[in-house]
């Protein structure tokens, strides 16, 4: 009963008033610290302010996920789901690491990552805003100050990766009215340590993915390593384990219901302060896209690689991709359609309009901010349907290697300083290795129908809207229908195209211009036909984009200023850079008479097990399930193993990986996934049920130490093994 009364508590309680909401900047938490003490720390906000500081300097970004370091050999935890790319990429149909999981028995055994993997540890951040807006000449059209605010950039990360193995960046926030430059230090060298099996790592599948109950072992470890004198290397043999200033301890103990939770990561993007007109663009065209293309996709994918076992293995990742983006458009859709965002959102810019109007310095300074977004976002909207099947083509393989390298040859006709973001020097091991990627992502029957299929959209489109470099190509708009047409063309060129192999596309890199343009491949020759078009769409898209870097932040200026008048402390969107977010382990009431508990425990993976993917546990962790024999690793509170925990912190896609740590700033878990309800929290957090998912690290330990005997990664993170038999040493 006092368990039962716990939990109940856990759920209604309301004593934190919904601290979950707020992707935090660190150095913001000393300025909340009575929200942080309301929902239980009872440490200094500050020991969390300092990004290069402990517990923070332990937490590292992979550049699209979180993860963290835990121990001083350069052990990295992460998501499976983090890894799942380098898993694939090391799978054969002989040898399938997807099925089978992977344990190096020692580092001289761990794998190479899959090309381009890297660990990114913060160094420094600093505030550049004046150097950025100063660099903005008076009376700037849209495309001068788009290229005066790009130049700005480009100038302080070349000043910043002045020092060689350094990788640095400049985000913006609040729509661009302030500015930070953040220096990491470019782990180039990274290898598999340990994954579970996707049995364990990704039970429950598609079926289970965004949903509660959760019974998924979702983590993998990596090592981080650098060459002899410490410093960032390619990958070689002669390379050391990175020794890290900072890594986490484990809290071995785990957390209860209630207990204060922190989630420490890089979170992709938030859009909380879009406009209600952006909202409604979002549910009526944008999710609805996103969820007709993907399913598209799978479709496709899974016709053209039936009864072809390397094909598959070749598009699981994709396959993860497309269903994970696929199934969040569908909970985004049935998110906004029980939310009244957009009428709260309409509210909230009246009040702020009329805030506005009563005083003549507000309506002076701010009066036009919010007509002018919402006039270039019109116009932005304009040609989205042409924009989004254009990036859709770009994305083919071929045509995609063969754009990016006449693009390189005709950036490098220019200083490196005066290149396209994305085509200097410092970009080249990321193309590089992208490409070197790719080749285990490819298959050029699949590829072919997937670029059947986006051309057939293409052609849908009115006349109006097609480029005529494109119709010309592909024959559309002629008397034979476009399908066969397209069909007929893409077959002439993936029969004549030699960049099916990786050193042809490779070779592409390293090719002047005038090869290229001498070049009889076809995917070579469209991508040299496209050029012209493409640079000037990109202008056209340089010129609003501009406009909306002076609008939108006079418009944010306004918001906070109006939110600060109100006592409301505000957070800035989710883009990429390191943030805190905290809040209680707590289930929650998804509807009417149902009761989502905190934690789900073993006996719900034993319950779900069918055999057959994706509810097939391994035999011997269904063995120790029945036999209970969970050794420290139960929860007293419990009484069983927990396996995965609700909380009510605020986080989204790129927290996949994050540390959750608890009041010392110790590992108890890690984030890997929302609820269904939670969806649209890129947009609108809602309180009473909007939870983040997290694999209790309990469960992880259990799984290492009793079912994959992962011995030696236990004792290197500070963690006695309970069941290594005595007198064995090893693994």
């Amino acid at each position: 009963m006092r368990f039962v009364m716990t939990i109940l508590l856990a759920i209604f309680s309301t004593a934190a008033g919904h601290a979950g909401e707020g992707m935090w900047l660190p150095d913001q938490l000393p300025k909340i610290g009575e929200s942080l003490a309301a929902a239980g720390l009872d440490t200094s906000p500050g020991t969390f302010a300092d990004l290069t500081a402990h517990p923070m300097g332990a937490i590292v970004s992979l550049g699209g996920c979180s993860a963290s370091f835990v121990s001083p050999q350069g052990l990295v935890v992460t998501n499976h789901h983090c890894a799942y790319g380098t898993i694939q990429f090391n799978s054969t149909e002989d040898r399938n690491l997807l099925t089978d999981g992977f344990l190096a028995a020692s580092p001289a055994d761990e794998l190479a990552a899959a090309p381009g993997s890297r660990v990114y540890v913060t160094l420094a951040v600093q505030d550049v805003t004046p150097q950025i807006v100063s660099a903005v000449p008076a009376g700037a059209d849209g495309t001068a100050r788009y290229t005066a605010i790009e130049d700005a950039e480009k100038k302080l990360i070349a000043g910043c990766e002045a020092t060689p193995g350094h990788r640095c960046k400049v985000a913006s926030f609040h729509g661009g009215s302030t500015y930070r430059l953040y220096d990491q230090l470019e782990i180039r060298d990274v290898r598999l340590a340990y994954a579970p099996p996707s049995s364990i790592g990704k039970y429950g599948g598609d079926i289970d993915n965004w949903m509660w109950p959760r019974h998924t072992g979702d983590f993998s470890f990596y090592r981080a390593y650098v060459g002899p004198d410490g410093q960032p290397a390619d990958p070689s043999p002669d390379n050391v384990p990175y020794q890290p200033k900072h890594w986490l301890a484990i809290g071995t103990e785990g957390v209860e219901a209630g207990d204060f939770v922190m989630v420490v990561g890089f979170p992709g993007r938030t859009n909380r302060y879009r406009l209600a007109s952006e909202v409604e663009d979002a549910i009526e065209w944008s999710y609805p896209q996103r969820v007709e293309r993907r399913q598209r996709s799978l479709d496709i994918i899974a016709a053209e690689t039936a009864g072809r076992p390397d094909a598959a293995i070749a598009y699981a990742a994709t396959q993860s991709y497309l269903n994970n983006s696929l199934k969040n458009g569908q909970g985004m859709l049935a998110g906004f359609a029980h939310s009244d965002s957009v009428a709260r959102k309409k509210e909230l810019e009246a009040e702020f309009t009329t805030w506005i109007a009563a005083d003549p310095e507000r309506e002076a300074a701010w009066g036009s901010a919010l007509e002018e977004v919402e006039e270039i976002l019109e116009e932005k909207r304009a040609h989205r349907e042409r924009d989004q099947e254009l990036s859709s083509i770009k994305y083919n393989q071929l045509l995609s290697v063969s754009m990016r390298a006449y693009r390189l040859s005709r950036e490098r006709e220019k200083p490196d300083a005066d290149r396209q973001p994305g085509y200097q020097e410092r970009d080249m091991a990321r193309i590089r290795s992208r490409i070197a990627r790719s080749a285990r992502n490819f298959d050029a029957r699949v590829d072919m129908a997937l670029m059947q299929s986006t051309l057939e959209a293409y052609a849908s489109l009115p006349e109006s809207e097609r480029l005529l470099v494109l119709d010309e190509w592909f024959g559309i708009g002629t008397d034979v229908p476009a399908s066969d047409a397209i069909a007929s063309t893409l077959h002439s060129m993936y029969m004549a195209t030699d960049l099916t192999g990786i050193d042809d596309r490779m070779a592409l890199l390293t090719a002047d211009r005038a090869a290229l343009e001498a070049s009889d491949d076809p995917f070579v020759r469209l991508a040299v036909a496209m050029y012209d078009t493409n640079l000037t769409l990109e202008a056209e898209d340089e010129a609003l984009d501009g406009q909306l870097l002076e609008a939108r932040p006079r418009f944010m200026e306004a918001l906070l200023a109006f939110q600060t008048d109100r006592g409301v402390e505000i957070y800035p969107d989710a883009n990429s850079t390191l943030r805190v977010t905290f809040g209680n382990v707590q289930g929650y009431v998804p509807q009417d008479a149902v009761i989502y508990l905190p934690f789900t425990t073993a006996e719900g993976i034993a319950a779900k097990a069918t055999g057959r993917e994706p509810f097939d546990a391994p035999p011997a962790l269904l063995e120790a399930i029945a036999a209970a024999d969970f050794g420290p690793y139960a929860s007293d509170e419990i009484g069983t193993l927990p396996v995965n925990f609700l909380s009510d912190v605020d986080t989204t896609g790129g927290n996949s990986g994050s540390a959750t740590i608890d009041n010392r700033g110790r590992l108890i878990g890690l984030l890997f996934d929302g609820n269904w309800e939670s969806m649209i929290a890129d947009w609108d957090f809602l309180p009473e049920v909007t939870r983040s998912i997290h694999v209790d690290f309990r469960y992880t330990m259990w799984v290492m130490d009793r079912i994959d005997h992962a011995w030696n990664l236990l004792e290197e993170m500070g963690v006695e093994p309970a069941f290594r038999p005595t007198g064995d040493g090893g693994n």
